[in-house]
């Protein structure tokens, strides 16, 4: 299986990119699916904007936990990076810099959101991570290298979380801040393995002053 998510399909919502202000790529978790994670047009409510959603082969983007060797999670990882990478090429095609598109995922899909921008840092809209870290084992130095120019990060994540370690959080949380980006680091004690209203409104906060 050399690159499993290559002709995986890609939902849009919104407008029309041709005359939108901005993009947001939205990444689902483990075992969801693009539509599942396109409920957030309907929370974010902003005219204007195009979604973008990718459905991950077998509705994972990489089968082992963000916490395993990074080896074990090839080439599902690799596939699901140059997915996006593939998408904001198309954006960008479109007229759309990076500069107006915003990554936005939940757990697995908020993993792979703040993993592309740290390999890939440049200036983006924002970056929000909905209970996700870096992905690599325990005791990882996150060394990348470049400029993420200012770019607005919101990682919010309960704690404790059966899935995502606090640590991690606030790890990816330093490495992303190392490399420029302006972070917003929120904990919500106890808080169940999804997306909270807080979070929602943490997340228009910043990608409402994106476009």
């Amino acid at each position: 299986m050399e690159s499993p998510h290559r002709n995986q399909p890609v939902i849009d919502r919104g407008s029309a990119l041709g005359s939108a202000n901005g993009a947001i790529i939205l990444l689902h978790g483990r075992g969801a699916s693009a539509e599942d994670i396109l409920g957030l047009v309907n929370e974010f409510q902003m005219p204007g904007t195009a979604y973008l959603a990718p459905e991950a082969e077998g509705h994972t983007w990489y089968p082992y936990s963000f916490l395993a060797p990074i080896e074990r999670n090839e080439p599902w990882l690799t596939s699901a990076l140059d997915l996006v990478a593939a998408i904001l090429e198309k954006l960008k095609g479109s007229g759309m810099p990076s500069e107006k598109v915003a990554l936005v995922g939940f757990s697995q899909g908020a993993c792979l959101s703040a993993e592309f921008v740290a390999r890939n840092p440049r200036r983006y809209a924002g970056l929000v991570a909905f209970t996700g870290g870096l992905i690599g084992p325990e005791g990882t130095a996150f060394q990348y290298s470049g400029d993420l120019k200012g770019t607005p990060c919101f990682l919010g994540s309960g704690d404790p979380d059966p899935h995502v370690p606090w640590e991690r959080v606030k790890e990816s949380a330093s490495a992303l801040s190392a490399l420029g980006g302006k972070v917003t680091l929120k904990r919500y004690p106890g808080m169940p393995h999804t997306i909270s209203e807080d979070e929602i409104s943490e997340a228009k906060k910043l990608l409402s002053g994106a476009f």
